[in-house]
């Protein structure tokens, strides 16, 4: 990845790839997330333009059509090339894509970051770069996926799998979450949170989040947990065990811990520990409290407890994390 950012002083530059029968959302999302994303004194942090092969005009699956600005070509000059998903065309049939395509995307991922949303994922492995690598798509093209891709790693159970210079996602919303998981790695917490407020959606969801597949629908009258997610985000330095946790959704353990995982893809106690790391990668991030400040505010209660959850979700430990993380985001500026 020698040239994922060319030149620190300037403007990161994405392109993204927009292909016939195109999936309307996943194509604008980047657009809006990385537009969007500033640094503290509201300079742009990235530049999104978008290509189609020939830079002809492509239909969506919404009923419009688009003109891209740029033809391939401009994969060139990207900092990160990004596929949106699509709903048809060859490579959910046969596994093939267009040569110009193919050349393209193979000559930019030996410069460049490469993204997809959703089934732009069958772009990439038909163009050769997912072989023997992870990835993820929407959970309703797996089995598809699988038998037109066998060499690739695929996990159809994730949000998304950053792999370093290789980020997939599953479908739409998930595109939103890698995106502002790439701000993050990019710049920080800081800024990838001002863009999340920008769009009115959640900071942040593990990218190992299950999807959120077909489930039943909750029974009538049933309450929701989300207003007890919520009351334990405000709470995460304090004591919080299912019984507590129970009583505020006011529902037996069993039916709570049943309905939660059925909203989040997560146990109650999972999607916990993952809010509280959350909570420390920010404040180590973010702050100069100590490991043992971090622990408490965070509720792990102890700086051993903490190192054991941020190398078990991140791989290394507290300080580690900060001076890498800091010294990353610096220099990402």
């Amino acid at each position: 990845m020698a040239n994922m950012c060319k030149n620190r002083a300037m403007v990161h530059r994405i392109a993204v790839v927009a292909l016939d029968d195109f999936a309307t959302l996943d194509l604008g999302i980047p657009g809006q997330v990385f537009w969007i994303a500033e640094d503290s004194e509201g300079r742009k942090l990235y530049e999104v333009v978008t290509c189609s092969p020939g830079g002809r005009p492509v239909r969506g699956s919404g009923g419009y059509t688009v003109v891209p600005d740029h033809d391939l070509s401009v994969l060139a000059t990207a900092d990160t090339v990004l596929v949106a998903g699509i709903h048809g065309g060859s490579p959910l049939v046969d596994g093939t894509i267009d040569g110009e395509l193919r050349e393209a995307l193979r000559d930019a991922a030996g410069r460049s970051r490469m993204m997809s949303i959703c089934t732009g994922a069958f772009v990439l492995a038909a163009a050769g770069l997912l072989d023997g690598r992870p990835a993820t798509t929407h959970w309703r093209n797996a089995a598809l996926f699988r038998s037109l891709y066998p060499k690739v790693l695929l996990d159809p159970d994730v949000l998304f799998i950053d792999d370093g210079d290789l980020l997939t996602s599953a479908g739409v919303a998930a595109g939103i979450d890698v995106c502002l998981h790439v701000v993050r790695r990019d710049h920080g917490s800081e800024v990838a949170n001002r863009a999340a407020r920008r769009c009115v959606t959640p900071p942040w969801r593990e990218g190992g989040q299950a999807q959120f597949i077909e489930r039943p629908l909750p029974e009538p009258g049933d309450a929701g947990t989300a207003p007890t997610r919520a009351w334990m985000l405000e709470r995460l330095d304090q004591p919080l065990d299912l019984a507590a946790q129970a009583r505020h959704a006011r529902m037996s353990v069993r039916t709570f811990t049943r309905r939660f995982k059925e909203e989040t893809g997560l146990s109650p106690a999972r999607w916990l520990t993952l809010q509280r790391v959350e909570r420390a990668r920010h404040l180590l991030e973010t702050t100069d409290l100590t490991v043992d400040q971090v622990a408490a505010r965070s509720g792990f209660g102890t700086a051993v407890s903490l190192r054991q959850h941020l190398h078990a979700t991140v791989g290394v430990a507290p300080l580690a994390y900060r001076h890498t993380f800091r010294n990353h985001a610096v220099a990402a500026l």
